[in-house]
């Protein structure tokens, strides 16, 4: 379970940067940075990403083989 969590846990985060990297260059491109929509966004990738790990990490299966 540890495991698990570490691991997802390292997904989640990669996912909440990149979204906030990708939220802040496309508000720039429009003129200016919203930052509540940046902050939802990312927020809502990192909640998907640990949703998204309960069907399996194929981080932790690479491991144990």
């Amino acid at each position: 379970m540890k495991k698990w969590i570490k691991c997802a846990g390292v997904r989640a985060i990669k996912t909440i940067a990149q979204t906030a990297i990708a939220t802040i260059g496309t508000s720039t491109a429009l003129g200016e940075v919203n930052w509540i929509m940046v902050g939802s966004a990312s927020l809502l990738a990192g909640i998907l990403s640990l949703l998204t790990s309960i069907a399996g990490l194929p981080e932790i299966k690479e491991e144990e083989k």
